[in-house]
Formats: structure tokens, sequence, C-alpha cells
């Protein structure tokens, strides 16, 4: 995580924003007392909106923690794929 003054990220404003595209690194500017504002890459964003979608519902969420307990565990189910 990168953190940066407002005035030093309009001074450098092409380089802080090729890390975060580049690197994947979440920029924080701070704008004063217990105020700022985060940049992320899209990539990252749009990341983190599916994961908030896939844990959105109970049943999503209870689905998922079984996956995972199945890896862990050593469980797996194999399926074939059908052509068209």
């Amino acid at each position: 995580m990168l953190t940066t003054t407002l005035s030093d990220f309009r001074k450098d404003i092409k380089s802080y924003l090729d890390k975060v595209t580049q690197s994947f690194e979440t920029l924080i500017i701070n704008r004063g007392k217990d105020t700022g504002v985060v940049i992320m890459s899209l990539e990252e964003y749009n990341s983190l909106k599916s994961t908030q979608h896939e844990l959105a519902s109970r049943l999503n969420q209870q689905r998922l923690d079984a996956s995972i307990e199945a890896l862990r565990s050593g469980k797996k189910i194999v399926k074939q794929l059908q052509e068209r």
C-alpha cells in the first residue's frame, strides 16, 4: 500500500498511477486529519466487486465455505464437461 499527500500526488500523478495499475498497489492520498482518498486499479476494483457479489447471500457464503473445506480435507469431485 502506498501513501502520499495531495500535493505530492499532483507533482507526480503519472508515476503514482503507473504504480497502481502495474503492480496492483493501492494508493491512499491523505487530505488532512482522518480524511483521504483510495485509488486502485480497475482490475482490482472489479475483483473486489465480484467478491462482494459472491458473498452477498448467505447461501453463496455457505457453498464457498463448503468448497474450501472439501479442498482442505482432500475431498474432490471430478466432472467431465459436455461438448455442445
